[in-house]
């Protein structure tokens, strides 16, 4: 179901759909920056699964800290503390990236995050990037806590709604699996049962190529 991303496959795609889910923060957002200069259009999906090696109560301290960060006569002025697991990604992202030069604007404009897995992005083959991958790069025992999670506690209002609409599709994208798993099956033994009486014309286009 899910692809890794390898060096010659992933440039000049249409678009790239990346499933956020089980890959480092930092890491995910590296890879994806450099192939957004490249000129490669990203979409990652499932934001609020990607994690962040710590403990959840030391990451929640690190962001608090930021939240106070802020222009002390006009806080309208910034910094600007992003709370939705999205926008978190999108802004570390931008740190990545030489973002107020045309070139790097242009890149952050290739980049689209999402929370949950939205139409039409739920009908598209998700690819992974392994070398981000939680399971490769950080070890069993270390902890480790998700984005989402993270949000949630520092204001983010919408953990149910996604997680709702998430079961859903997963319900919708399990029958839809189980109607395709049949239809391959009948396929299958319909070409059995008709590969006697077709044995003459499949040896007649063999010759041809078919």
């Amino acid at each position: 179901f899910f692809s890794p991303i390898s060096a010659a496959a992933a440039m000049f795609e249409k678009q790239i759909v990346v499933d956020g889910r089980g890959h480092l923060l930092g890491r995910l957002a590296g890879t994806i920056a450099k192939e957004l200069l490249c000129g490669q259009k990203v979409v990652v999906v499932r934001c609020e699964e990607i994690n962040i090696s710590g403990s959840f109560y030391r990451n929640k301290l690190k962001y608090l800290s930021f939240l106070r960060k802020r222009v002390n006569t006009n806080p309208v002025r910034g910094p600007f503390h992003l709370r939705a697991p999205s926008r978190i990604f999108w802004r570390v992202v931008r740190g990545m990236l030489p973002h107020k030069t045309a070139r790097g604007a242009e890149a952050l404009r290739r980049l689209k995050v999402f929370e949950g897995v939205p139409a039409p992005y739920d009908k598209v083959k998700r690819m992974v990037v392994p070398q981000a991958l939680k399971v490769t790069r950080l070890r069993p025992d270390r902890k480790f806590c998700t984005v989402g999670r993270l949000s949630h506690e520092v204001g983010w209002k919408y953990q149910d709604v996604v997680a709702t609409l998430e079961a859903k599709r997963k319900a919708k994208s399990a029958a839809y699996y189980a109607q395709k798993k049949v239809a391959i099956k009948t396929r299958a033994q319909a070409v059995a049962n008709t590969a006697k009486a077709t044995e003459q014309f499949t040896k007649n286009l063999a010759k041809y190529g078919f």
